[in-house]
Formats: structure tokens, sequence, C-alpha cells
């Protein structure tokens, strides 16, 4: 019986020693900014995810944190999209479409002043010769949006 107990820790202590998580933890997502990513974007024929974010929002850190660095989400972006990251706060001017307009001109035109709060992430996916524009609003957890992610990629095909 007591050799049984014995036997009963030591695999116990190795399942747990040895268990080794299915997805990795990784490193930050890599964003690019609006003016070098659409380009790209648009260069590449890959779907434009855009973070609209503010410094101020407590839910764009928090999907910064746990939604961005989960390995699957990851890995969708990276494969199938150009990730950037847009702050219309900073008062940087932004290229779309041959014009001008600075960051609170182009989330209003993106978003056709629907805008209902952050973070708010804009598909813009190429379709022919024009492009489609989806919104997500809110935040989503890494299963959440990895579903958003596949549900883009369908509108692309």
């Amino acid at each position: 019986m007591k050799l049984l107990k014995v036997l009963a820790v030591i695999t116990l202590y190795f399942s747990i020693t040895s268990f080794k998580p299915a997805v990795k933890p990784t490193e930050d997502l890599k964003w690019m900014s609006w003016n070098n990513g659409y380009e790209l974007a648009k260069k590449k024929n890959k779907i434009a995810l855009i973070d609209c974010y503010t410094d101020w929002c407590g839910w764009c850190k928090v999907m910064d944190k746990k939604t961005y660095s989960d390995a699957n989400v990851q890995r969708k972006i990276y494969a199938n999209f150009i990730p950037i990251k847009l702050n219309p706060e900073l008062g940087e001017t932004y290229t779309y479409q041959g014009k001008q307009y600075n960051g609170a001109q182009l989330l209003a035109l993106l978003t056709n002043n629907t805008l209902s709060g952050y973070p708010t992430i804009i598909f813009i996916i190429p379709s022919g010769k024009t492009n489609i524009i989806e919104l997500s609003v809110g935040y989503s957890d890494a299963a959440q949006f990895s579903a958003i992610l596949d549900q883009k990629l369908a509108l692309k095909k």
C-alpha cells in the first residue's frame, strides 16, 4: 500500500513538471504605423488590421496584454494580416487614398462616423478594385478575437 502511494506521488510529480503548454508564450506583436502598414497591406494584398486605441483606454491595454500576446492570434495575424496601430489623438498626419488627414479625421472616415468606443479594430479587406471595411468594437479575448480573424479571412475569399 505504501509503495502504491509513493508511485502515485512520483507519477503526479513527473506529470506536473513535464507538462508543457501546447502554445508557448510569445513576444509583443510587431505593429506598423498607418502610413507604412497600409501601403504594405495593399502591396501584399493582405488585410489591414488597424487597432485604434488611446493611451487612456484601459481595455486597449488589456487587449494588448492578453489578446495580442496569444500565440494562436499572432500566427493568424502574421500569416494573413498587416497589423497597424492607430492612436487618433497623437496629432500625426496620415495619408489615405492620396489625401492627408489627422487621426480624428482618418478614424471618422474609416468608421463612417460611427466610432462608438475603444478599442476599435478596423479591417480593410482588399476586394477587387474596392475595399471592404469591417469594424470590431470593444475588447475581445484571444478565443473571441481568433474567431473574428477567421470571419474576416472568409470575407476576403
